[in-house]
């Protein structure tokens, strides 16, 4: 199957059934987060991969008590730097140059020229931008899993603050953003598996200019 009838077999699933899904379909998934672009390709992000039942018991009442958090085979947690820094970036770039086997001051009028840009934007600005490229990679794990024939949960609805304290992720300069839980649905219990994707008229949706 190609991209699109994948991305057509998949929806939001609303009850998983609990089962495992194998760790090459996990990896895979993974992978493709981690290979998704990402402004100067600083990938300003991390992402935790639970199926700790206890912890999971400790996220579901804050993840506003959605049943998947704890039915999923794995659930990710997308985790954005609260912040740029000379430092972080620096340290992207010195990575990227030892594996391209380039001098470590090959891109340092870029590197001064982005800090230059992005410090005085202020961290709220800097967060709210990591958040943003942390969504392309979501996606990314969205389209592998439907690929895989793996179910996933996209999810907003969780209270960050309480996450980020149970995930000690402000001791790590990070902020959670976004849930993804991944298994298999269960189709007798799940309103949602049976009704008709709906998407905006692909008319209404793309203008053209020629």
């Amino acid at each position: 199957m190609n991209l699109v009838e994948d991305l057509k077999w998949r929806y939001a699933t609303k009850k998983m059934n609990g089962k495992t899904i194998p760790q090459e379909k996990l990896d895979y998934i993974l992978e493709a987060a981690r290979l998704a672009p990402s402004s100067s390709g600083l990938q300003p992000y991390k992402i935790f991969v639970i199926s700790n039942k206890e912890l999971l018991q400790k996220i579901k009442p804050v993840a506003w008590d959605q049943s998947q958090i704890l039915d999923a085979s794995h659930v990710l947690v997308f985790a954005a730097w609260d912040g740029y820094s000379l430092g972080r970036i620096e340290s992207v770039f010195n990575y990227t140059l030892k594996e391209r086997n380039l001098p470590l001051d090959t891109m340092n009028a870029y590197k001064d020229k982005l800090w230059g840009m992005y410090k005085p934007l202020g961290e709220d600005w800097q967060a709210n931008h990591a958040a943003k490229q942390t969504y392309i990679s979501f996606g990314m794990a969205i389209a592998a899993a439907a690929e895989q024939k793996i179910d996933a949960t996209p999810m907003e609805g969780f209270t960050p603050e309480a996450v980020d304290e149970l995930l000690e992720l402000k001791e790590q300069g990070l902020k959670s953003v976004l849930i993804l839980a991944l298994g298999y649905r269960n189709e007798e219990g799940d309103w949602l598996v049976n009704m008709k994707k709906v998407r905006t008229p692909k008319m209404e949706f793309i203008t053209e200019l020629k």
